[in-house]
Order: structure tokens, then C-alpha cells, then sequence
């Protein structure tokens, strides 16, 4: 066998592991979502009748219609069996199918982790490769301390600072609502977008700064600089290049969870959208709902997770190399 074929088999091999790994993992969550919510104190029935007082068989029949009297091993293949043909199954609190209510909110959910994926990407790693690149001047140590602050931030705290300053006080961005259109959602994104970036930038700077620093330090960096060859290229070729592998982890890997941290964003915001869905279903104990949102933030991290182990031996070769080694 010759050693491209060895090495095409290697590939697939191992994204076949990971496909069966992401199975697998996807299986026990959804175990651990359902039973989570189903386990819980209470009766289901009881939450659909709030404010009634219906007669016994009136939530008999109810329990019936739900699956609420089947065991529960029964209800959960019934409900994994939805799930796998596209049925998250009816919301109680808007009497809708549940994947209509989450898609209905989705786009709005996505263009704010677009924009604030693209926040980070500029400024985080544009940030680190600064300091990096300046270390230990006043430039920065400015960055330093205003990633160790951004980091610290919750995002509620830097949602209500930007409503205040750019929102009431300045009036340059709305401080509520989606918008309409294109550009008008562009322009009610921005403030909740800058607010969920905060943290994660500041850890992508970090992460970036580090990573740069390590290859800096490099060998053959030192060497090709001794030489003289001019250090544009050389940061180029060899150190960012080879930087470019834990910084496209971490970010994507931060990117993946933003989908829960838009809950407290977009409720700041009174933006219609996942995360705020996620919190009105919590509050009013839409179960189905619930369950869908994190199977599927559940499932987005995994997936994101899987890419990134495949994408990165091709951005960084020396870990191809390990593995082949292994």
C-alpha cells in the first residue's frame, strides 16, 4: 500500500470515529435532557391546565393525549423517534409545533452570533496578535488590562453599560427589538452583539497573545531572524501560521456555546430570539420546547467540536504528524 493510501485510509478511519463518537454522544444527551425535565417534581398534565380546574377525567384524557401515562422508557423512545425525523413535538405554551416556534426565532439568533463571531475574530485576535508582536510596552499592557476587565464582565453588566452610554445617552444604536430588514436588523444587532463578545474576546486575546508568544520563541523563528529575513515574513510563515491552530479552537469552541449565552443578551435587548425562548420556556415550563433548544445547542457544540479536531491537522501539519506517530 502505497503511503497516500495509507494515509487516505488513516483519514478516514479517524472521521469515522468521530462520526460514531459524535453518535454516541448525541444519544446519551438526549437521554440526559429528557429524563432531566421528565424526571422532574410535579405533574406535566398540571402545567397545561394552569388556572382551571378540570375534573379527574379531564386529566386522564389529557395525560393520555400527551403520553403522559405511558412508562417512561416508552415515552422517550416515542419522543427520540420524533426527534429523528425532524418532531421535537408541541409546545404547550404556544400551541404550535415546537420546531416552527424554534425556527420562527432562529435567523435572529444567528445574525447575533454572526456578528459577534465576527467581533471576535477581529478583535480578538487582532488584540492578541498586537500584544504579542509589542510585548511588554504600554500598548501592551493597555490590552492586558482591558482583557482582564472584559473577561471579568458578565454579559448582563456590559449589556446595560452599552444600553446606557450608546444606546440613551448617545442615542446612536435602538437599546430594543430585532428590527426590519436587513439593514435595520444590522443596526439593533450591534449593541447586543458587542455585549455577548466581551468575555469571549478578552479569551481569545489571551489565547492568541499566548499562542503567538509560544511560536515566537520558536527555534527556527530565532534563527530565520538572526538570518536576516525579514520578520513580516517570518511572523507570517511561521509563527502565526502555526499559531493558527489553538487559536481556531478556542474560537470556534467559544463561538458553539454562544447560543446559551444569548438568553441573558437577548432578554436585555427584548430581542426575539433563541435564547430569550429558551427563557420564557423555562419560566413557563414549556417542556418540549426546553428540551429541543438544548438538544440542539447540545448538538451544535458537538458538531463544531468534531470539525475542529478534523480541520485541524490541516491547519497545523505537525499535528497530523503526531497522530500518524501515535
Amino acid at each position: 500500500m502505497t503511503a497516500a493510501a495509507t494515509a487516505a485510509k488513516t483519514r478516514a478511519v479517524r472521521v469515522l470515529r468521530k462520526l460514531a463518537g459524535m453518535a454516541a454522544t448525541l444519544l446519551v444527551t438526549s437521554f440526559l435532557v429528557f429524563s432531566s425535565l421528565f424526571l422532574a417534581p410535579g405533574d406535566p398534565a398540571s402545567f397545561l391546565v394552569k388556572g382551571r380546574s378540570p375534573s379527574p377525567e379531564d386529566l386522564a384524557a389529557l395525560r393520555s393525549q400527551y403520553g403522559f401515562d405511558e412508562p417512561f422508557l416508552v415515552r422517550y423512545w416515542n419522543w427520540l423517534e420524533g426527534v429523528l425525523h425532524g418532531d421535537f413535538g408541541r409546545s404547550y405554551l404556544f400551541h404550535q409545533d415546537v420546531s416552527a416556534v424554534i425556527w420562527s426565532r432562529l435567523p435572529s439568533s444567528m445574525l447575533l452570533i454572526a456578528v459577534s463571531g465576527l467581533m471576535i475574530a477581529v478583535f480578538g485576535i487582532g488584540s492578541g496578535i498586537i500584544g504579542a508582536l509589542r510585548r511588554g510596552s504600554r500598548t501592551d499592557r493597555s490590552l492586558m488590562l482591558l482583557v482582564t476587565v472584559g473577561a471579568a464582565a458578565p454579559a448582563f453588566v456590559a449589556a446595560l453599560l452599552l444600553r446606557s452610554v450608546f444606546g440613551v445617552e448617545l442615542g446612536w444604536f435602538p437599546t430594543i427589538g430585532n428590527g426590519e430588514g436587513l439593514m435595520d436588523r444590522l443596526h439593533h444587532v450591534i449593541l447586543p452583539a458587542a455585549a455577548l463578545s466581551v468575555t469571549f474576546t478578552a479569551l481569545v486575546t489571551r489565547v492568541t497573545r499566548s499562542a503567538m508568544l509560544d511560536e515566537l520563541s520558536r527555534d527556527h523563528v530565532e534563527v530565520a531572524l538572526s538570518r536576516g529575513a525579514p520578520r513580516r515574513t517570518v511572523i507570517r510563515r511561521h509563527v502565526l501560521r502555526n499559531a493558527l491552530g489553538p487559536i481556531v479552537t478556542v474560537s470556534a469552541l467559544l463561538v458553539s456555546g454562544m447560543l446559551v449565552s444569548t438568553a441573558i443578551v437577548e432578554t436585555a435587548f427584548g430581542m426575539s430570539g433563541v435564547g430569550s425562548l429558551l427563557v420564557q420556556s423555562v419560566d413557563q415550563l414549556d417542556f418540549q420546547v426546553v428540551q429541543a433548544i438544548v438538544l440542539l445547542v447540545v448538538a451544535a457544540f458537538v458538531i463544531v467540536n468534531a470539525l475542529v479536531d478534523l480541520v485541524h491537522p490541516l491547519i497545523d501539519p505537525r499535528t497530523a504528524a503526531a497522530g500518524s506517530a501515535r
